[in-house]
Formats: C-alpha cells, structure tokens, sequence
C-alpha cells in the first residue's frame, strides 16, 4: 500500500484556504498513485480554532469543507480532521473528529477520545469525548484510526482512565494512524517521538504520526510527522518547520530498518528554527510585511532584530535607536554596526527633550518627592511612545524585546518596553538568549561581539547594571527554571542547595508581578510553561509556595 503522509501549514479559520491545499495535496497522491493520504488534527479549521468553534456557521462551514473533500476522493483514501456536530441530547455540541473517504463515501468518522485541558490545550472546552471504538477496513488491511492525545496515555503516569488502543487492539488492527496537533517546545521533541515508539512496541503495530506545522499566533508547531515500524523503530521522518508531502510504500509483511536522525531534548538550533518560523507566520498570515524594533545595543534587542531580519528580510525591520543622557556612545554604536550587518535601515531619535519635558510637566505634582524609578519609567514609556506612533504611522508591528528572566521579576516596563505586537523572545531566558546569539553567529558576526560581551544594564540612571538588584543571570535562571518549569516551591529549592532569602525574594517578584504578564503581548512559545498561554496564575492572590 502507498500512503502518503501530508505535513501542511494551515491557517486557523481560513476554511476555504485550508480546503484548497488538502484537496492540491489530494491531486498530487493521486498523480503518484497513493492508496492512502493522511492529514493533521483539525486540518480544515486550523488548530486550536478556540472559541471560534462556539460558531454555528463556523461549524457549518467546516461541513461543507468535508463534503468537498469527500468528493474529491475518487480512487484514493483520505483521512483529515474536523469539528463535527455530536448531535446529542447531553453532553457538549462538537466531536474533534476524523473524516475517512474513499471514493465520494465516507467509511468511518473517527471522534477524539482523550481531550486534552492542560498546558496550551482546553480541548474539554468544546468537545465531547468519543465513546465508541472501531477500527476501519480499507484495502485488505484493518486501520486503527486515533487523534493526538489517544495515543498519549502510554506511560507510568496515565492522566486518562481510558487508553483507546487498548480497545482497538481486540479488533486485530494491522496499522496504527494518529492525526495529532502537537506543538513544539524545546523538551518535547524526544518525548514525543518516544511516546510514538512506545506505542508501536506495544501493540506491534507500524505507526503512521501525521503533525502539523507552522506559526498560530503563539503556538508553534513543528511537524517532525514520521512513520514507525512495528519494533518502535522510525524508518521515516517528515521536515521539521516546513511542509512536507512523505510518500511511503508499506506493507504489513515488511519490517523496515531505523532511518531517523537524532535530536536532543534542548536543541538551540530546534529553538532558532522555530522563532524564524514564529515570525515569519506571525507577519504572513496576519497581512505585514515590515516590522521596526527598539534597539539598545544589549543583548535581547540584537537577537530579536537578527532573527527577525533572517525572518522577514533585514530591509523589513527597521531598527530606531533611542538614546537618553545615560546611553553610552559604545551602545548606540553597537546598535548601527547591527543594523549594517543586517541591511537594516535605521534611525537614531534623542529621548532627552521628550523626558525633560515629562519630568517638567510633573514636577510640581512630584515637588518634594525624590528621584526613583518613576522617572527610569518616563525613559521606558517615551520609547515605547515613539516606537507606537512610528508603527501607526507607516502600519508597521513593534516586535517586543523582553526576555524571560526580565518578565518573570517584573524588570520591564508597562506601557513601555513591555509594548509590541509580538514577543520574540519572550519564553527565553536570559542564560538562553545569549546561547542563541552565539548560534547565529556560529558562521559570522552576525551579532556584534562587545554586544554578547556587553554586562547587561538597562542604562537608565547613571552605570546602572542588571547586577545591582538581581543575581547572575546563570543563578536567576536556575531557581526561575525549578519554580516556573519544575513547579518547585521555595523550600525545594532550596533544599537543591540555594539561598533560602534569595530564592524567597525572588519568588515573591514573579508571583507579584503577574498583573504585568496578564497585558503582555502574544509570545512565541518554545517551551511547556510559557507565561500567558502555557502557565495562567491568578493575578488577586495569596499564597505562600
């Protein structure tokens, strides 16, 4: 049999977009003479289409994208996802489902029976839980059809009482397919492929894994779509961050060898692809083409300008330099020499005269108080004024620059270097950002040197250093790391050998701090606890971790 696996980028909510790349890709296998081809999760709204699915005639007109794509099916197999109404009496309205055709009939709807409502996902939100297993015969062969978290509930630790093959394994499949909508992050490649290998050992059944890729918004998925054989071994593996058109020929007397290349679980190389991509997506399905970024000659800003201009082209992002009285020459300088190197046009606009002014207009209000970081925040907040008007004026997106480090104690500023369409790097910490500098200058200096070497300051009143109110960025890290990622309290961590009142301060900064992160923009998610979408704190609350 030869089946194809269809790795594509969809957009969420463009029904008719999505429609017209399935059924190309439906051309294209039958012109190869495919039997079967596969499609992603969802695959005809985009994934996750969230509360758009509370949409009557957005459901509707999923339908009538199926039916389209069913009679498209003359001599070949498809399988694709779609919401589907559940038409019950009870229960939720919507089944995530999987739409088997051949030859303008459908043989089977395959509903989702794990739902996911962790991390990214609030899949119970919507849909109902599918309680009905049966496995579809198609072309001699017997295929055990699942989506995405149904093949999950493999290990030790089950979040599910259900596990789906187990049931399906009773009706003798000879092949496993798993539509999924996985999205990246930096420790979930490997697991990923592991849970897919685990399932092919143990039922001993050949595994085809379709993924989807590309950039929705916040969420990045990655593809790495693959085919494994009935030992867990992957004999085939789909581009990761491009569509892909994989074409297998299998056969269930076969054993094919490993073929796969490994990746390890925190690969930077996985992390620059994905921003690229992140970017990229971010500008295309949106509509822009340019983007202009605040840039200080530090670190976070000269990152998020080198990948945005490998992303975007470096004559798209336009670089304005915002230099105050405590700015040094050798910042500004390191900004232009970044901008060169880039092809990126530039500006440099003095913030003096805009914060005299400031501080002129509220100094009889302020009379008698003294100087705090009050007026550090003018600073911030007449840059992100600037960088606003300069994007509404020419319909250009501020790409935000903060790290996670800085988000995560509250070292940013509201209305200020907190503004921006999109955070790049904002699920990257401090210790990581200068690891991705390094990587994209493996081949050239890309990246200035006295940038990386630079001692990190916001440069807001006079020799200011990062340094002077927070610890080394490798120490500030770790105990970030072990509480956001690890969801370790104070006590185990310092328990792994830290300073209690250091890792109980720093602590309180991320938990007080969370009323900021609530209005930060979207930000590009690389790893499983990315402020916003992949970790909701309460903002009015006390606890005591």
């Amino acid at each position: 049999m030869k089946i194809v696996i269809s790795q594509l980028n969809y957009v969420i909510g463009d029904v008719d977009g999505n429609t017209s790349k399935i059924l190309e890709e439906i051309s294209k296998a039958r012109k190869v003479n495919a039997d079967l081809i596969i499609f992603s999760e969802l695959a005809v709204c985009g994934y996750p289409p969230k509360d758009l699915l509370d949409y009557p005639s957005f459901i509707d007109r999923c339908e009538l994208a199926v039916k389209q794509i069913g009679e498209n099916s003359s001599n070949i197999g498809v399988i694709f996802g779609a919401p589907s109404w559940s038409n019950l009496d009870r229960g939720k309205k919507l089944y995530n489902s999987a739409y088997f055709f051949e030859n303008q009939k459908l043989l089977k709807r395959i509903d989702k029976t794990l739902l996911p409502t962790y991390d990214v996902f609030d899949e119970y939100r919507y849909f109902e839980p599918n309680k009905i297993f049966e496995c579809i015969s198609f072309r001699s062969e017997k295929l055990a059809v699942t989506i995405c978290e149904d093949l999950w509930n493999i290990d030790d630790q089950k979040m599910y009482k259900l596990i789906p093959m187990d049931v399906l394994q009773n009706e003798n499949p000879t092949l496993m397919i798993n539509l999924s909508g996985s999205p990246y992050s930096y420790n979930h490649v490997e697991k990923r492929r592991n849970r897919m290998q685990q399932n092919a050992k143990k039922y001993s059944l050949p595994l085809f894994y379709v993924n989807q890729v590309g950039g929705n918004t916040d969420i990045l998925f990655d593809g790495g779509s693959m085919f494994i054989n009935k030992n867990g071994d992957v004999v085939e593996e789909c581009a990761f961050y491009q569509e892909d058109f994989k074409i297998i020929e299998w056969s269930s007397g076969s054993v094919y060898p490993d073929n796969h290349q490994d990746y390890y679980d925190y690969d930077i190389s996985l992390i620059h692809d994905a921003l690229l991509m992140g970017i990229k997506d971010y500008f295309t399905k949106m509509g822009f083409k340019k983007a202009i970024i605040g840039s200080s000659g530090g670190i976070d800003s000269a990152v998020v300008h080198a990948l945005a201009a490998k992303a975007l082209g470096g004559e798209n992002v336009k670089a304005i330099m915002m230099p105050s009285k405590y700015s040094s020459k050798g910042s500004v300088d390191d900004a232009v020499k970044l901008a060169e190197n880039l092809n990126s046009p530039y500006r440099i606009i003095s913030i003096e005269e805009t914060v005299e002014s400031l501080n002129s207009t509220l100094e009889e209000e302020f009379e008698g108080l003294g100087e705090d970081i009050t007026e550090e925040n003018i600073q911030a907040r007449s840059r992100g004024i600037i960088l606003m008007a300069i994007s509404n004026k020419y319909g250009h997106i501020v790409l935000n620059t903060s790290n996670k480090s800085e988000s995560a104690v509250g070292y940013s500023t509201l209305y200020g270097d907190m503004c921006g369409g999109l955070s790049v790097i904002g699920d990257l910490y401090k210790e990581q950002v200068y690891e991705l500098a390094r990587f994209m200058n493996r081949d050239g200096k890309i990246i200035p040197q006295e940038i990386i070497n630079k001692e990190p300051s916001a440069e807001l009143r006079p020799d200011q250093k990062d340094s002077d109110s927070l610890p080394d960025y490798s120490v500030l890290d770790k105990i970030l790391f072990h509480y956001i990622e690890e969801k370790k309290g104070w006590r185990e961590i310092v328990k792994l050998g830290m300073d209690e009142d250091l890792v109980r301060r720093i602590i309180r900064l991320v938990d007080k701090n969370e009323y900021k992160r609530f209005q930060a923009s979207p930000t590009l998610r690389i790893s499983h606890k990315a402020f916003g979408i992949g970790r909701q704190m309460p903002i009015v609350a006390k606890y005591d971790h």
